[in-house]
C-alpha cells in the first residue's frame, strides 16, 4: 500500500517526548502513521493525541496536534499513513 504524506512535525518536546503535528489530512485514534526524516524512519500506533491539552480522537486537516512518540524526532520530519 503506498503511503500518504499527511503531515510535518512542527515542534518536538525531548523532555516529554511530544511531537507537534501539523495535519495535511485527516488523521485518528487506532491509525498507523510512519515518521521519516533526517536518515530515521519508524512506524506507530496513535493511542492518543490531543490538542490544546485536551484529548481526542480524530483530528481534521488544517489541525495542529500534540502526539507522545516512541523516539525522538525533528523538526520538518515528514509523517506518512
Amino acid at each position: 500500500m503506498e503511503k500518504k504524506q499527511i503531515g510535518k512535525i512542527t515542534h518536538y518536546f525531548d523532555k516529554i517526548s511530544v511531537a507537534i503535528i501539523e495535519l495535511k489530512a485527516p488523521l485518528k485514534v487506532g491509525d498507523t502513521i510512519t515518521i521519516e526524516g533526517h536518515g530515521n524512519s519508524f512506524d506507530q500506533n496513535i493511542t492518543s493525541m490531543q490538542i490544546d491539552n485536551k484529548p481526542i480522537k480524530e483530528a481534521k486537516k488544517g489541525q495542529s496536534i500534540g502526539l507522545k512518540v516512541a523516539q525522538p524526532v525533528k523538526q520538518k520530519d515528514l509523517v506518512f499513513k
